[in-house]
């Protein structure tokens, strides 16, 4: 309660009632590291599948320089960032 009635006094009611934007958490992995993962999707799936699922490609990515962390989360929302579709073509 007490920072509601500080923030209405520094700056009214829009500051009270609306939270202040803040940058957030920085990005883990940068656009070069995006635009590895993607090319690994557009590349041919390994041997014994047909196409790339979320989990090989997470596999993949792991072994490269810079992603072993990378979760297949993050490897599905760096695809999705990108419009890719695995299962064209």
């Amino acid at each position: 309660m007490w920072r509601t009635r500080a923030a209405y006094l520094q700056g009214g009611i829009e500051l009270a009632v609306f939270d202040v934007a803040r940058p957030g958490r920085p990005e883990q992995y940068d656009t070069d590291a995006q635009e590895r993962v993607t090319a690994l999707a557009c590349s041919a799936p390994p041997e014994g599948l047909q196409r790339w699922t979320i989990v090989a490609l997470e596999r993949a990515a792991r072994k490269e320089p810079g992603l072993n962390g990378v979760s297949r989360e993050t490897v599905r929302r760096m695809l999705k960032e990108t419009t890719s579709n695995l299962g064209a073509g």
